[in-house]
């Protein structure tokens, strides 16, 4: 069934770009809204961009009842348009026209949350990629670009606030309890910025004085139950817009900026221009509700679509092939903004965690593809950690190379060539060449290319001459479709340690490089020598995790201890200790009678936990074992129960051993509530220790009374949660009295709930999957919610043991719930079906458990493009293996 739904789906391709024949002089957007039935009244001027006009004009459009259609003012006859499947073609269209269309949509019906919908009793919006086709016929395409004014009409009492993009220039009564409100935005933009809000809200409000002295008003409307949770998003807000005036000299140009936040939302949050709709989980933070992780995001979400009012709006897509060229651009502006808030070192340790954990599997999978596509069949299955990460990654290996004040003369650049166009990623290079003055096309090759390169790295010193030679080496494995790779530009940042960790003067030839400098790798094997070194030196490369590889070093067994507790760098230190725990794990998983922990890993624990942290948070980091995911992505067949068994022996191993400083760190940790940088470092060690000491045989029981005490009398929901977290996943611990407490006292906040539903599924148990059914029919289970689907779907799929049951119980219930949620959301179905790529790296057993279900899921009747895009390139790798 999937490969003839993919053969009936036209491929869109990149090669085929071709300009618009039309552009959109302005639009004009009536709607007299309501959730059964909204009307909206369309009216385009268009012009046409050749010579002559062509044969005929399509205006895409979904799922619409077409009512009138006129062209300058007349009634347009049956004879002179067609309806298709993907819109309205207009045959013989003036080289100049305007064209008025009225049509009817069905907001409460529409559970896909794409174009108008309807959504805990307010009206919403989602036109990111193509949903503004289920709003009205239009040219909807990235590249269209027209400025907007849209009349909005409901019901007062119903819908008292009407929200739109840019500026409110009127409002007024329509008589019999109807009002309207006429929003004007000036700045040209596509349709998928496009939205609108129709509902009762509270609004809480602030302020921002512009460099130039302008005041913007600053919104964020939330249900009232949220009301006393706005502060955070409104401070990350202020801060974010004084960042990127300091950072990149972007100004905010409307009179206010508005956050909606709702939790009926399939993805994190939306940067519509001056209208932004964010996930509620994005917006909301309180002491009671939030965990310092949800203070995090939203200071990162909040700054990201906030940022994108420059590198996504002001300056935009000419296609969707560009996508990363405003999403990975932006990430990497965002992860920037978070480093410049807090720390700097672990903020780089979870930015590259979240890669590893998403992105370096997709590349080794399946769906791997190009930061920038050939091809896709539904846009949607393209917002990948690919498209954002990774493409992060590439735009930090740019800025890299550049150093922030070239990178910052390249961006200027890039704003001042092209705002209030359609661009694409050749000419965000060309600008950053422009202002930088370097040639950076070499680039272009990580946006063609996927895969993960590997780097190899041998040196050897030589204390009589004082050099030391240095030998990088890239590969590149084939991924689907690409078989043959080239070698890319590798930015190594390095430095040279000595016994005692510090950093060494570097100089190759007659040049002086400092202590730290960064190589460019870009053939596939080169050498440098460097001079001056009579002391013996160690390498710390790939600083700062300078770019998105996997680095095999000879040395590993040498260095890795070395650096693990004497390298300067907080990403290099980090990646020594994970390393020195997977070799630990790897090891024992080949010969499970060793002891455990070795000497190595032992001794770099001790280093940490020789002395009071000063640094919690790193200290946590370090003292993190690596997933059991991760750990999966090491081998060539992840061997699942062997690495549960022995990630579970080691984290036993070090609670006996340093069992005690772990109890003395757990106590001493403890403080009042405050939301900086350091007490939430000091709640996360508090965590990461607990978690020890409830393995830990001698320590347990006291273990438990202090989790549940820490539970029963913590005032913030990160130590409340922790403490429960641990609790209800421990499989000898009865929690049964802890899950009813957690219900019962936040049932009625949602986002609270979703953790209730999501910590059950963590329980590493088969009985794990009988109390997944249950949650599905649940009463406060709403399938529409995509929050509450995935924290059921994505927790049950994030639980190994139970997920990759040997009797392939766990991937059927999955794909069985798979395949009722794509006939109601099937943008969610495809994103939460991507786990079911991993089939390839599992044993033959399960691997045959989880084609039997792609296979079956792929049988369904009506599958939607979405679904079967993704199935259909887990069955071509099927194929290909085969």
């Amino acid at each position: 069934m999937t490969a003839a739904i993919m053969a009936s789906i036209q491929l869109v391709r990149h090669e085929d770009y071709r300009a618009p024949d039309y552009e959109i002089v302005a639009t004009a957007l009536e709607f007299w809204l309501d959730a059964d039935t909204t009307e909206v009244l369309a009216e385009l001027r268009l012009r046409c961009r050749l010579p002559e006009p062509p044969e005929y004009l399509i205006f895409q459009g979904e799922s619409l009842d077409l009512l009138e259609l006129r062209l300058d003012g007349q009634v347009v006859g049956a004879d002179r348009y067609d309806l298709l499947d993907e819109g309205l073609r207009l045959h013989h269209p003036p080289q100049a026209f305007t064209l008025n269309s009225r049509v009817r949509v069905h907001p409460a019906t529409n559970t896909q949350l794409s174009g108008l919908y309807a959504a805990d009793g307010v009206l919403l919006t989602q036109c990111e990629a193509e949903g503004f086709r289920r709003i009205t016929y239009y040219l909807d395409r990235p590249d269209c670009l027209a400025p907007f004014t849209v009349t909005l009409h409901a019901d007062r009492e119903h819908y008292p606030m009407l929200l739109a993009n840019g500026n409110l220039e009127a409002t007024g009564t329509d008589g019999q309890g109807g009002h309207w409100a006429r929003w004007h935005d000036p700045f040209p933009k596509p349709s998928y910025l496009f939205a609108l809000v129709a509902g009762r809200f509270v609004v809480e409000r602030d302020h921002f004085t512009t460099q130039s002295g302008r005041s913007v008003a600053l919104e964020v409307y939330v249900a009232e139950r949220y009301r006393d949770a706005c502060q955070r998003a409104l401070d990350s807000l202020k801060r974010a817009m004084a960042w990127d005036e300091r950072v990149y000299g972007r100004e905010y140009d409307l009179e206010r900026y508005m956050i909606v936040a709702t939790d009926s939302f399939n993805m994190g949050a939306m940067e519509n221009k001056g209208l932004n709709i964010f996930n509620t989980k994005y917006v909301l933070a309180s002491p009671e509700t939030a965990t310092d992780d949800d203070y995090l995001h939203v200071e990162s979400v909040i700054a990201h679509e906030y940022f994108h009012n420059w590198t996504g709006n002001r300056v935009t897509l000419r296609d969707w092939f560009q996508l990363s060229l405003k999403e990975g651009l932006t990430v990497f502006r965002d992860q920037e903004f978070s480093a410049d808030q807090n720390s700097r070192g672990v903020q780089r340790i979870a930015d590259v965690r979240r890669l590893r954990a998403a992105q370096f599997p997709e590349d080794a999978g399946p769906l791997a593809h190009p930061v920038r596509p050939d091809a896709y069949a539904e846009i949607n299955n393209f917002y990948t950690a690919t498209v954002y990460e990774k493409g992060a990654e590439i735009v930090r290996m740019i800025h890299t190379t550049l150093g922030p004040e070239r990178f910052r003369a390249g961006m200027d650049a890039y704003f001042s060539r092209f705002d209030g166009q359609a661009v694409t990623i050749e000419d965000f290079l060309s600008a950053l060449e422009a202002g930088s003055g370097c040639d950076l096309q070499a680039f272009m090759r990580w946006y063609a290319q996927a895969g993960t390169p590997r780097v190899e790295a041998k040196w050897q010193q030589d204390l009589e001459t004082g050099s030391l030679s240095l030998e990088l080496s890239q590969r590149t494995p084939a991924t689907p479709g690409q078989a043959d790779k080239t070698t890319l530009p590798i930015p190594v940042r390095v430095a040279l340690l000595d016994r005692a960790g510090r950093r060494q003067p570097l100089r190759v030839g007659n040049d002086d490089l400092g202590t730290e400098t960064v190589l460019m790798l870009t053939q596939p094997q080169q050498d440098w020598t460097f001079t001056g070194l009579h002391e013996p030196c160690v390498p710390s490369l790939f600083r700062g995790f300078s770019a998105p590889i996997i680095l095999e070093r000879s040395d590993a067994v040498l260095a890795e201890p070395f650096l693990a507790r004497h390298d300067d760098d907080p990403f290099s230190r980090w990646e020594n200790f994970q390393a020195l725990a997977i070799r630990e794990l790897l090891g024992y998983i080949a010969e499970p009678t060793r002891a455990l922990p070795s000497g190595d890993l032992r001794e770099a624990v001790a280093a940490v936990t020789s002395q009071w942290p000063e640094d919690p948070a790193f200290c946590a980091e370090l003292l993190t074992l690596p997933t059991e995911d991760y750990l999966g992505e090491q081998m060539e067949i992840i061997q699942v129960d062997a690495i549960h068994a022995a990630r579970e022996s080691l984290r036993r191993a070090l609670a006996m051993v340093f069992g005690d400083t772990f109890m003395a760190w757990y106590q001493g940790l403890a403080g009042t509530y405050q939301l900086d940088g350091l007490s939430m470092g000091r709640r996360r060690l508090r965590q990461v220790m607990l978690s020890y000491l409830l393995v830990n045989d001698r320590l347990r029981w006291e273990a438990i009374a202090l989790a549940r005490l820490q539970y029963a009398e913590a005032d913030n929901m990160s130590e409340r949660l922790a403490a429960y977290t641990l609790l209800v996943q421990d499989i000898h611990h009865d929690s049964e009295d802890l899950l009813m407490d957690f219900y019962q006292t936040w049932r009625h906040h949602p986002l609270v709930l979703d953790r209730w539903f999501s910590t059950q599924l963590g329980r590493e148990e088969p009985a794990t999957l009988h109390r997944a059914a249950n949650l599905l029919v649940h009463p406060d289970f709403d399938w529409r919610v995509p929050n509450r689907v995935r924290s059921v779907l994505g927790a049950f799929a994030a639980n190994p043991t139970v997920f990759h049951a040997a009797d392939g119980s766990g991937y059927r219930f999955f794909g069985e719930q798979i395949r009722h949620l794509d006939g109601i959301n099937p943008q969610t179905a495809a994103r939460l079906a991507t786990v079911l790529s991993r089939w390839p790296r599992l044993d033959a057993q399960r691997r045959g458990h989880m084609q039997g279900v792609i296979a079956e899921l792929a049988r369904k009747p009506a599958l939607s493009r979405d679904l079967a895009e993704v199935l259909s390139r887990c069955q071509d790798a099927a194929a290909s293996s085969a």
